[in-house]
């Protein structure tokens, strides 16, 4: 991660011999050996310059100590770009693109760049975060859904390999359909799903074994429903999900609710319950406990680096990610999303994701999906 830093070293300049207009000078044998003398410490200046140089800045522009672990402020990160491993509009972007609002509006990150990478539920963008081994100014926004993803396609690539740096949110999923949908209540679809549970496609924006994935499926099992006979469609993003929702192609979806915000808010859509242990701030739905159904299901996202980068650039990574957490811009952020701050960083996030990795793992090969 290229550091960028105001401080420089300056060798100024020796003029030698007479002024214009001057008649010239006969040099001496002494005055000879003065200005050899003058140039020697010149050049001994110049590479002094060079080797402190050198010494405190490496070819990306970190300083060779890294970044201060006593809370002393760092310079703003330059040249972090943060990888979406799905399409504009999901989760993960929304998630993304307001990590780097904060990051530059906060003067931790400067231009921090978004980009997307979407296919196969997130793990082409996991194989490319992979292959960028050492590349410190990469990063990938991921969850739940990519841990999935991993396993139910295939993918030569595992979370595991990458190097942690920050769990971010939590957010619990809702149930949702169109304004135009039958279904009004959490009931009335439980019970129309109950007689003939594959005529009900059930829509998520993420790849067998994603939290979009894993909801229905619990859901099913919580109402008493053969999970194997849910007809689970899958997009990739919250970005492709919505046209279906709203277009009611879609017996109803199962994703976080804070990625359709503006559509719950103007009545496109309708959300019939919300998965976590208590009622989601700014959506008028009713929890599934509350609705008599015995099942709290929350998703989560965090964000990743390559394998293999230095020390100093996952500790900078790390430091500038928890100025973000404590700003007032993030907290804003995590209220408008309707999100709930799950922070942990390093080692603590990397025993997270491998027990998650051994969790989901599990539950996928007993699915016979892994």
């Amino acid at each position: 991660m290229n550091l960028t830093f105001s401080g420089y070293t300056r060798v100024s300049g020796v003029t030698f011999g007479p002024s214009i207009g001057e008649p010239p000078i006969k040099r001496t044998n002494e005055k000879r050996n003065n200005m050899r003398g003058l140039s020697a410490l010149r050049v001994a200046a110049v590479a002094a310059g060079i080797a402190l140089m050198a010494s405190g800045c490496g070819a990306t522009g970190k300083t060779g100590a890294g970044p201060s672990t006593t809370g002393a402020d760092t310079a703003p990160l330059a040249g972090l770009r943060i990888m979406v491993p799905n399409t504009p509009g999901g989760g993960y972007d929304t998630t993304a693109r307001a990590a780097a609002k904060v990051l530059e509006d906060e003067k931790l990150a400067t231009n921090p760049e978004v980009f997307n990478l979407a296919g196969a539920g997130g793990t082409v963008g996991l194989a490319r975060i992979v292959n960028e081994k050492g590349n410190g100014d990469l990063a990938m926004l991921m969850g739940l859904g990519v841990v999935g993803a991993s396993y139910t396609n295939k993918s030569e690539s595992k979370l595991t390999e990458t190097t942690p740096l920050a769990r971010l949110i939590e957010e619990p999923g809702a149930i949702m359909v169109s304004k135009d949908s039958p279904y009004k209540t959490i009931d009335d679809l439980v019970n129309a799903w109950k007689k003939d549970p594959s005529k009900i496609s059930v829509g998520g924006g993420s790849s067998p074994g994603g939290p979009d994935h894993l909801l229905p499926m619990q859901l099913a099992g919580a109402v008493g429903i053969d999970a194997t006979k849910v007809n689970f469609v899958s997009y990739d993003g919250g970005g492709d999900l919505l046209p279906a929702i709203i277009g009611n192609k879609l017996g109803f979806a199962a994703s976080g609710a804070g990625e359709y915000l503006e559509q719950i808010k103007s009545g496109a859509i309708r959300v019939l319950a919300t998965s976590g242990e208590n009622r989601l701030e700014g959506v008028d739905a009713p929890t599934l406990k509350e609705s008599n159904i015995d099942l709290v299901f929350t998703n989560w996202r965090g964000i990743v680096a390559p394998p293999g980068i230095s020390d100093a650039d996952r500790d900078a990574l790390i430091a500038t990610l928890k100025k973000m957490h404590e700003s007032a811009s993030w907290k804003e952020a995590l209220k408008t999303h309707s999100w709930t701050d799950a922070f942990i960083t390093g080692d603590e996030f990397k025993s997270f994701l491998t027990d998650q990795d051994k969790r989901v793992a599990d539950v996928l090969t007993k699915l016979g999906l892994a």
